[in-house]
């Protein structure tokens, strides 16, 4: 059992890992919002010299982000969290540009994911369905395209990816963990604490 969960967890980090090197293929990606455009975006010669840089302080975006996702995660649960996120990439979507906004979407989406992976892992395949939930391995999947044809929509390179999945890791995770599982982060920060005396 305990080498079917570790198996399941393994299997979806690779997954989320894998969302980054999706958007980086050039390959037609399926939208998994239904919303979303179905077109390819077209580069046009003005995109050609422009920095992929933002520019605006990613760190404290993804921080706001991970703080409003935490505050209804902690409030209504995984549901709202994830029409939060579907409501994020609806309205983002939508620009001519990559934004802060969107970026934030997809911030909140891999926080979500990431801790529902986590969590769900933990849980027999049994329970899962008898809850009526994705598995594991289900949530990485969707989450994988979702972010994949976001960074994708905009032409982000696996490098770009790469860097806001760190930021998201450094900056979004502790502030999304200490909202939504205060208790455990204390206890944590305890332990830690006595390691190191």
């Amino acid at each position: 059992m305990r080498n079917s969960v570790v198996g399941v967890v393994r299997s979806a980090l690779i997954a989320v890992a894998a969302f980054v090197a999706l958007a980086a293929t050039g390959a037609p990606l399926a939208h998994a919002v239904d919303e979303a455009p179905k077109t390819e975006p077209q580069a046009t010669p003005e995109d050609a010299g422009k920095s992929e840089a933002a520019t605006w302080d990613q760190a404290a975006s993804i921080r706001g982000a991970a703080e409003r996702l935490g505050r209804v995660h902690r409030t209504g649960g995984a549901k709202a969290a994830y029409e939060l996120i579907d409501n994020c990439y609806r309205t983002h979507s939508i620009a001519s540009n990559y934004t802060e906004g969107f970026e934030s979407c997809i911030a909140q989406d891999y926080l979500e994911t990431r801790t529902l992976i986590q969590v769900y892992s933990r849980m027999p395949p049994e329970a899962l369905h008898k809850l009526g939930v994705p598995s594991p391995r289900e949530l990485a999947d969707s989450m994988g395209r979702r972010v994949a044809a976001a960074f994708h929509q905009y032409k982000k390179s696996q490098a770009y990816a790469d860097q806001v999945r760190a930021l998201v890791d450094q900056h979004g995770l502790p502030v999304f963990l200490s909202i939504v599982f205060p208790e455990a982060v204390k206890a944590m920060d305890g332990k830690n604490s006595k390691e190191k005396k």
